[in-house]
């Protein structure tokens, strides 16, 4: 078991919920493990573009507390490596893991994305979803997730971009200061990720789509009022200012969500 603090306010919040923690299921995570815009819809809408099959190996880099390796786990059966700098995120990956009963196919480890504990060509495929918003040496991160995916095999990066309309509103789930944030645009992104060597599938603007999401979430707690479970309980005190100022920041141009489907020759 962790005894940290963010394991307890999760546990504590599940409760609350009136979840039975001792037969967790991933769904039961669903609305505050996927730590992205777009919620666990997001993370099915990536997971749908790299159609993993059952006997593949995945590497999800920034995997954070686990929650879209929990769902490739659990409704497509693949089996994934998550790594993530925070060493309590990987704790709670863990112990949320063990609790859904799926720590046969999941493994998550402690290490920097720019310096991958992994062999050459290690796995069928790899996905990142908001992280490279916090990455200065963006070059050496895919230069990275180059190396250790096999020929063939695709790769998912998903996040935040900028904006033409000036810098997000400060603080933001990704920073609290606008000097650990490190957006590019879309155009570079994708220069980047040619530079790595992979070849561009297909670049999509999710921002209808994250506006469609802001909307629905909006009129839900309109009807039902603020969720017991949601994201701002992994992000801190500051938690719901910090995702009002992202939705504000697409909203208003200043930020701009995409999903690049990537191939390694």
């Amino acid at each position: 078991m962790v005894h940290g603090g963010l394991a307890q306010t999760i546990l504590g919040a599940l409760e609350e919920a009136k979840i039975d923690i001792e037969n967790l299921t991933a769904q039961d995570l669903e609305p505050l493990d996927n730590m992205h815009g777009g919620g666990a819809g997001a993370t099915r809408e990536m997971m749908a573009a790299l159609s993993p099959a059952p006997d593949q190996h995945l590497l999800d880099i920034g995997s954070g507390i686990g929650g879209p390796a929990r769902m490739l786990a659990s409704e497509k059966g693949v089996k994934i490596t998550g790594i993530d700098l925070t060493p309590e995120f990987c704790d709670v990956a863990v112990m949320l893991t063990e609790k859904t009963g799926l720590s046969g196919l999941l493994d998550f480890k402690q290490g920097s994305a720019l310096e991958l504990p992994f062999d050459d060509e290690s796995f069928d495929g790899a996905y990142t979803h908001n992280v490279t918003m916090n990455i200065p040496d963006k070059a050496t991160f895919y230069a990275e997730a180059y190396r250790v995916v096999k020929p063939g095999g695709l790769f998912v990066s998903a996040g935040l971009a900028e904006g033409p309309n000036g810098p997000p509103f400060f603080p933001v789930p990704w920073a609290k200061v606008p000097q650990d944030s490190y957006l590019v645009t879309p155009d570079e992104t994708c220069r980047l990720i040619e530079a790595a060597g992979f070849e561009i599938v297909d670049m999509i603007d999710k921002t209808e789509a994250m506006l469609e999401f802001y909307d629905q979430k909006r009129k839900q707690i309109a009807a039902e009022g603020p969720p017991v479970l949601s994201v701002h309980i992994i992000l801190g005190d500051d938690g719901k200012l910090r995702l009002k100022n992202s939705a504000r920041s697409v909203e208003e141009g200043r930020t701009t969500p995409v999903e690049i489907l990537c191939r390694r020759h």
